[in-house]
């Protein structure tokens, strides 16, 4: 017992060696680039699925392990680590500061709460029917990372009323305060004696009260932690979390500009039941929660300087966002023609946050020894301390990791054997052709980047049209939707990465929630290709733009 006792203690550190040991025959057999960066690509996924070490730790790996099987230099990998996507969150992470800090957020949280309602249902809707309006125009990074903030107070703001609302309710009932739905805001130290207190019965309770606060007490001491107060919360924090990750993601789809791999495509291309209850009357519980709700509201008083010029500066960021190139129109960074594409959404960023260092928030006044009051200094929207509380550098390893090890994969040629396992499937029918190559994508995106893993495949997947004589769009177009279902990792994209960062999701809840949303993603593409796509664009035929066929090459 005591041999196993210590398997149980060491599991983790048991488990890394045990994948590192049986992973090594690849490497060491296989004796190829290709099969040394599967090892790499194996070990890192294994990690990060199981989150045997930090994440954040994981992510390092390939900076460890590519340049020791020699697939890219120590410098080259280094690179990789500090792109485009960390600048931009720099950035936004600057804005979300002075959001946080003026209490902005809050104020817009329960502005929305007041007109939608305290209907989790509604407010997933309108979160996530937004969320993928602004990704339709602004990048899939960007919205995620604007919409969060907001969302993470809504959901606490109602977390919170509700909290008040059963306590009140638990007073009014039983004449006395109810300890058990207490909030638990103990230390460690004091927390198990205070959970004793709690769960002691108090004189003047009748047995269903005793049932209530047994069943919130259990709740809280089932694993959720003091950071939620049953459940339920929880539940709501990974639902809100997921729901701005995937729209983000989703509502890029439906344009071109929308995500990096619609334009790569066109680029391509051109060179080649709860929710509907609005009648219903609302419950006591929701008309008190409401009423919380705006009291909360009353209580911020009306909107200050900081406030305005925060949300001054987030609409004018999303401004610059959205006009830089905008698609239909010509955008400001045609201003700049000379250096296309050297001003990207980080750029407007970046901008904007240098401003939260400079606009003053406050005077800094002193007296004089004449008793004369005057302004010596100004204190600016935010300080760097200020910032690099929020900043989250372990998501922004985490990110890097994820780029450095699609590297890897382009440099050893992973991803270019991984193409050319297509080539047979010229003899397949053509809708398994788009079922092969949709699921391909899919699961390759999740460790390669999208725009990484779209660059690979159109070239591939062109030609086999073209070999097996049919419309190169129709394998193309779903290939390319399918590219962006990267739902199943934090580092899978940028907006999973953000919204992981604030700590409601595990790994394995990602995994669970971004398989059925990838097996759902890719059955909605396949049925649409089946049956309105097509007529759509005409793919039974073969295109006049597309290389003639000889009779010889045809099936």
């Amino acid at each position: 017992m005591k041999f196993f006792s210590y398997i149980l203690v060491y599991r983790r550190f048991l488990f890394v060696v045990f994948t590192v040991l049986v992973l090594l025959p690849l490497p060491i057999v296989l004796r190829t680039k290709e099969a040394e960066c599967a090892y790499t690509l194996f070990v890192v996924a294994t990690f990060w699925l199981t989150e045997a070490l930090p994440l954040s730790v994981t992510a390092l790996l390939p900076s460890l392990m590519l340049p020791m099987f020699g697939i890219m230099p120590s410098k080259k990998v280094a690179s990789a680590y500090f792109k485009d996507f960390h600048l931009l969150l720099i950035g936004v992470i600057c804005l979300a500061t002075s959001i946080e800090k003026w209490n902005l957020h809050k104020r817009i949280a329960l502005k929305m709460v007041m007109m939608v309602g305290v209907n989790p249902a509604w407010l997933t809707l309108g979160f996530m029917s937004s969320t993928a309006f602004l990704s339709m125009w602004l990048s899939n990074t960007s919205t995620a990372a604007m919409v969060m903030p907001i969302a993470e107070a809504v959901v606490q703001q109602i977390i919170n009323a509700e909290a008040e609302v059963e306590a009140t309710q638990m007073t009014y009932f039983n004449g006395s305060t109810n300890h058990g739905l207490e909030i638990d805001e103990s230390v460690n130290g004091h927390e198990i004696n205070e959970r004793k207190e709690k769960t002691k019965p108090v004189p003047g309770y009748n047995n269903d009260t005793g049932k209530i606060s047994s069943k919130v007490e259990l709740e809280k001491n089932s694993g959720i932690g003091t950071k939620y107060r049953t459940k339920k919360g929880h539940v709501t924090c990974k639902l809100m979390c997921l729901c701005i990750a995937y729209s983000s993601t989703i509502g890029g789809l439906t344009t071109i500009t929308g995500t990096s791999t619609n334009l790569i495509f066109a680029e391509y291309f051109n060179t080649f039941k709860e929710m509907f209850k609005c009648g219903k009357t609302k419950t006591v519980q929701q008309k008190a929660c409401a009423e919380v709700i705006k009291q909360e509201y009353q209580k911020l008083g009306p909107i200050r300087y900081q406030e305005i010029v925060t949300l001054v500066l987030f609409i004018i960021m999303a401004l610059l966002w959205f006009s830089r190139d905008p698609g239909f129109v010509p955008g400001w960074s045609a201003l700049f023609s000379e250096y296309p594409g050297f001003a990207t959404d980080s750029t407007v960023a970046l901008l904007i946050g240098l401003l939260f260092f400079l606009i003053p928030a406050k005077r800094l006044t002193k007296t004089t020894p004449t008793g004369e009051i005057v302004a010596f200094d100004y204190s600016p929207l935010i300080t760097w301390k200020e910032f690099q509380s929020f900043m989250p550098w372990d998501i922004a390893i985490l990110v890097g990791g994820g780029f450095a090890l699609a590297d890897g994969c382009e440099e050893s040629g992973l991803s270019k054997w991984i193409g050319n396992k297509l080539s047979p499937l010229g003899s397949l029918p053509a809708w398994l052709i788009i079922l092969i190559s949709s699921l391909m994508v899919t699961s390759l995106t999740e460790v390669a980047s999208n725009p990484a893993t779209i660059t690979l495949f159109l070239p591939i997947l062109s030609p086999l049209a073209e070999a097996i004589h049919v419309n190169p769009l129709y394998i193309l177009i779903p290939s390319t939707l399918c590219t962006s279902f990267a739902f199943l990792l934090p580092v899978a994209n940028p907006p999973n990465a953000i919204v992981f960062s604030y700590g409601h999701l595990k790994v394995i809840d990602m995994v669970k929630a971004g398989l059925g949303v990838n097996i759902v993603g890719v059955a909605v593409v396949m049925l649409g290709i089946c049956t309105w796509i097509v007529p759509m664009f005409d793919l039974y035929t073969y295109p006049s733009w597309a290389p003639a066929m000889s009779n010889e090459t045809m099936p």
